[in-house]
């Protein structure tokens, strides 16, 4: 049996190149980045370069850029330092953010009294931008939250638009990046941003280490304690190895991020018109299947009905991907994403999420498309 792998926005399967990076590092570099001997000094030197080199890609300076454990982390450290450390009394976020992002904002209204302020969806789950800059107007000392791709529906934020509020309101903006690093250009010179977080193991590298981009002139107070390794900003040996690893597969991105773009929009396109062909009454959830508004990686599609063994059924077949609906999550609470955007009665109907690489070929979908009519009736 053929294991096809459409579950990429979870995580992606990691390159090649980038394991051979981080094993010819393991073999060669074992100093320590914050000792003052040679070994030690390599080791901090190629740490500074995989630095400079991320850094570059954003048309960020190197010291913006701070490494952390994954997204989850950047995230929580960005959103912590906002309050602690730059006096920000309002938060300003989307019920459908990422919960490495809602679980913090929760945790920083209970222990600060951050003020929390819930910004308007539409059906699809798009920014109301008119009801954001509202908020915005009204609220001082504020910090806009909002994440750049939707983990589950593929909803593209409009970043300039929402930069363009905060800068004109005198508000600061974070945007959790993690679906959009390595598949789209982030350009912090052209679109400022203030803060973003990302991940390496969304395209390609390893996981458990990834960065948070903190805008030149913000101090940082670290939630994690300890030596002054990422000056100051987050305690404990760099990890070394998969650093490396993550700058080598964030390059192998950028060499071809035109390409491999059009490639799985392809890939994405050919999906969407066998799904309709082959099947009735199924709705792309978020305009997931519109590709100016939607992630070329990520498509949600509700059945019309529920279907309580799908996943698994799948699963069984070799085809792996990811769920939306309480029958799917194993939550009675479900996906809080397509909670927050769907009545109760569309809720409940089996939604699955396909993401794609540039790993996928067009015989996965059909793959997929034939598993799918045997189990659909």
């Amino acid at each position: 049996m053929k294991n096809i792998y459409l579950d990429n926005a979870a995580t992606t399967q990691i390159l090649p190149e980038v394991i051979t990076e981080i094993t010819q590092s393991m073999e060669t570099v074992y100093g320590n980045p914050s000792s003052t001997h040679q070994v030690g000094r390599k080791a901090k030197s190629l740490v500074e370069t995989a630095r400079k080199k991320i850094a570059k890609h954003f048309n960020a300076t190197s010291s913006e850029i701070v490494f952390t454990a994954g997204g989850s982390e950047a995230d929580n450290l960005i959103l912590r330092n906002a309050v602690v450390n730059l006096n920000i009394e309002t938060i300003i976020s989307s019920r459908i953010e990422h919960h490495a992002v809602l679980h913090t904002l929760d945790s920083l209204q209970k222990e600060f009294n951050t003020t929390i302020l819930w910004v308007d969806l539409d059906e699809n789950g798009a920014i109301d931008y008119s009801h954001l800059e509202k908020l915005l107007q009204n609220n001082s000392k504020a910090l806009v939250s909002l994440m750049y791709i939707n983990n589950e529906i593929g909803t593209i934020l409009n970043v300039k638009k929402v930069s363009d509020l905060c800068i004109e309101n005198g508000a600061l903006f974070h945007s959790d990046a993690v679906q959009a690093v390595g598949h789209y250009n982030l350009n912090v010179a052209e679109v400022p941003i203030d803060f973003f977080a990302a991940s390496a193991h969304k395209f390609h590298g390893p996981k458990g280490v990834g960065f948070a981009y903190i805008k030149k002139g913000f101090g940082i107070v670290p939630i994690l304690h300890g030596g002054e390794q990422e000056r100051g900003a987050r305690a404990g040996t760099e990890n070394v190895h998969s650093i490396l690893g993550m700058e080598k597969a964030l390059e192998i991105a950028h060499s071809s991020l035109i390409e491999d773009a059009n490639y799985i929009k392809d890939l994405k396109k050919y999906f969407i018109l066998s799904l309709r062909k082959n099947f009735k009454n199924i709705v792309f959830n978020g305009d997931s299947d519109k590709e100016l508004v939607s992630s070329y990686i990520i498509l949600n599609v509700r059945f019309p009905k529920e279907y309580s063994m799908l996943l698994f059924s799948l699963d069984l077949k070799g085809i792996a991907v990811s769920g939306g609906s309480a029958c799917q999550s194993g939550s009675n609470k479900g996906s809080h994403v397509l909670n927050a955007i769907l009545n109760e009665e569309e809720a409940k109907k089996t939604s699955v999420r396909f993401s794609f690489s540039k790993l996928n070929i067009k015989e996965d979908i059909d793959e997929v498309i034939l598993v799918l009519k045997g189990l659909i009736v």
